[in-house]
């Protein structure tokens, strides 16, 4: 399946289901994207108009029945089922 160009895969049996994700998180995120292109800040968008878009194109999805879901957090790295470099000597 294919949305505003992204290809969006079907859910593998082993993925967490999708949880509904908060408006505010939605609208920081587009406000985010309209001053920054990765982490490059873009002097074109000020703050105020990132800030204030964001909030009108979150209220307009909202209105309009869209559901944004938000994939649940990746668990953090461990170093479980590594083995050390060296083996620690013995006493």
């Amino acid at each position: 399946m294919s949305v505003l160009g992204l290809s969006l895969g079907s859910a593998m049996p082993d993925d967490k289901p999708l949880t509904p994700a908060d408006l505010d998180d939605v609208q920081q995120s587009i406000a985010f994207a309209l001053r920054f292109q990765g982490r490059k800040r873009i002097h074109t968008a000020d703050e105020a108009m990132a800030r204030i878009t964001a909030e009108r194109l979150v209220e307009h999805l909202r209105r309009s029945g869209f559901v944004i879901m938000k994939k649940p957090p990746a668990p953090w790295p461990t170093d479980a089922g590594h083995r050390p470099d060296r083996e620690t000597p013995q006493s």
